[in-house]
Formats: structure tokens, sequence, C-alpha cells
């Protein structure tokens, strides 16, 4: 039996690294059917009967950008086997969110943590079953440029696909919105209960793609239930929903990593930022700079190079060119 497995994440998670990885030479690349953005696909390189497709990077399957719906409609109207969701270790806060949307599709999936080199770095630690036993699937810990790990997670992630095991509800939004939720999933007519819940989610946020494909009756019915839900949501429920995902992820994260430093680490660039953007040393810096540069572009001293590439552009023109 052939298994498809999508890859999803945000950009710069690694995706792409991991993508090439797996597949090695065995890929190609096109556009996905209406819109001029790259469709990946491959086949694994240690098992073809799976094919892995590398799914545009985006922060969440809101339709606000043609990558963002390009995303989301292969996850819920293809419905791969199973999806890997790449996040990066060092950027968790930022990288579950689309992990929580990808969970509400309840498509099987697996968590690929990586850059886990860098955490490690930087002296911080994960708790993968931790985050797992939080999230409700497999975290397997990945270095996707290295390879480390990937045989661990492209297991996982056909022991999932086969097994087609699906995430459970998580415990993100409070009593009102999972109410109108409950609600919302009682009136709509799919079979699939499963797509209900990431529709019903949908509608609350007021997502128009889903909104406009019910029935007028069952639009008037679910209206009414988003009107009350709003009622208790200081009028704005898309915005109440994404406070308490980002509440169940700082909680999270709260649990699950340890943290050598408390608070900001001044890195390199910060420290060169508190030299270079200091409001007396700023100016004259930059016109340090700037006089070095066209010295070295238009001077006749040693570090003059302009002199030189005159001349040589000079006899070029004077010499063979004009010689044809």
């Amino acid at each position: 039996m052939n298994y498809s497995i999508a890859l999803a994440g945000n950009p710069n998670c690694g995706k792409t690294t991991l993508f090439n990885e797996l597949t090695g030479s065995k890929q190609h690349v096109g556009n996905w059917p209406g819109v001029t953005v790259d469709k990946k696909e491959g086949i694994y390189k240690k098992d073809k009967e799976v094919t892995i497709l590398d799914l545009p990077g985006t922060y969440s399957l809101s339709p606000y950008s043609a990558e963002e719906i390009v995303a989301r409609d292969y996850i819920v109207k293809e419905k791969p086997n199973a999806v890997i969701n790449i996040v990066d270790g060092t950027s968790m806060e930022r990288n579950l969110y689309l992990t929580l949307q990808i969970l509400e599709t309840q498509i099987p999936a697996v968590i690929a943590l990586n850059m886990m080199d860098e955490v490690e770095a930087r002296g911080d630690a994960i708790n993968c079953d931790k985050l797992s036993k939080l999230l409700g699937v497999k975290v397997i810990p990945i270095v996707a440029r290295t390879g480390k790990g990937l045989k661990e997670l492209m297991d996982a992630a056909i022991d999932t696909a086969k097994k087609g095991t699906k995430p459970g509800r998580l415990n993100i939004f409070d009593g009102n919105i999972d109410s109108a939720i409950s609600g919302i999933e009682e009136i709509l007519e799919d079979k699939d209960s499963e797509e209900r819940l990431w529709k019903a989610v949908k509608i609350l946020e007021g997502d128009e793609i889903v909104t406009n494909n019910l029935s007028e009756s069952v639009r008037s019915q679910v209206d009414e239930i988003v009107k009350e839900a709003e009622k208790h949501a200081d009028g704005d429920t898309e915005a109440k929903i994404a406070d308490l995902r980002y509440q169940f992820i700082a909680k999270t994260v709260k649990e699950s990593v340890k943290k050598k430093h408390i608070g900001h680490v001044e890195t390199v660039s910060d420290k060169l930022d508190k030299i270079l953007t200091n409001r007396f040393l700023a100016i004259p810096l930059f016109a340090v700079l700037m006089y070095v540069m066209f010295a070295i572009t238009f001077g006749d001293s040693p570090i003059g190079i302009g002199a030189w590439l005159q001349g040589l552009v000079t006899g070029f023109w004077d010499g063979p060119l004009l010689q044809l």
C-alpha cells in the first residue's frame, strides 16, 4: 500500500532541508493547479511506497495568502495519510500556533522538533515526552541538516499513517467557545466528525471560504450561534480564539521547556547594534564607513581598487575587443 506524508511548517523551520534529506534526487517540482506556488513531491529514498509532499511554508491555516490556502486545502481536502509538522525548537512559541491548527483537522500527525543542536548549544532542554503528552501526538527531536533523528521520525510517521492514529481534542478553549463549537458541529451536515470540528472552529473565526459553502438553512442556524459567542468574546471571537491558543502554547512551553537563560540573551548582533545605533556614535561611524567605501572604490591608495578595475576594463575595450 502506498502512503502519502505531507510536510508542513513555518517558513525557515527547516522543512525544505528535511524534504531534500528524505527524498534525495527522487523528487520533482511543479506548481499547484491555478497558482504560482511551488509544488514539491518526492519518493522517500528508503521506501518507494511512501510519497512525501513539501507544502508551502505558512504561519497558519487561515485563508489570507495563496500559500496558506494551498497548504490548508491539501490537508483537509486531499487528506494525506499523515502530516509531519516541522517545529523550530528554538522558536516554539511562534511555531506551535500552526501546530494547533493542524491538530484541529484531526489528520494523523507527528511533530518533528527541528534544530535541536541549536537548542542544546543554548543550554536549553526540551522534554519531548512531556510535549508529546501535552499535544497528544508523537514528538521526535531531529537535526534536519545533519540527518540526526530522521530514521526515528519516518518510522513514527509511517507507523502513524498505517494505523491512522488521529490526534485527540485538546483542552484549549473556554466554555463559551467550546459550547459554540459543539453547537455548530451538531448543525453541520458533514458525516465526517473530524471535519466538523475543524469547520466549526473556522466558522467561529469568520472564515469566508468555509461559511460560503454552507447551505442557507445551515448558515442561518450557525449565524445565531456565532452571534451569541461573540457577545461573550467582546465582539471578536476570532481574536478570542487566537488569544486562547497562545495561552495554551505559553503553558505548554512552560511545562516542557527548561531554559538555561531566563529572559533575553544578548547576542553578538545585539552588542553591535548598541554601538552602531548609538545616538552619539551612529552618524560618525556611518561617515567613516562611507569614506572607507569610497576610498576603496575610487582611491589611488593601496586599498583603492577602483583605479585598477578602471585600467582593466579600459585595457579590455581598447585591446582584444577592438580587434574583433
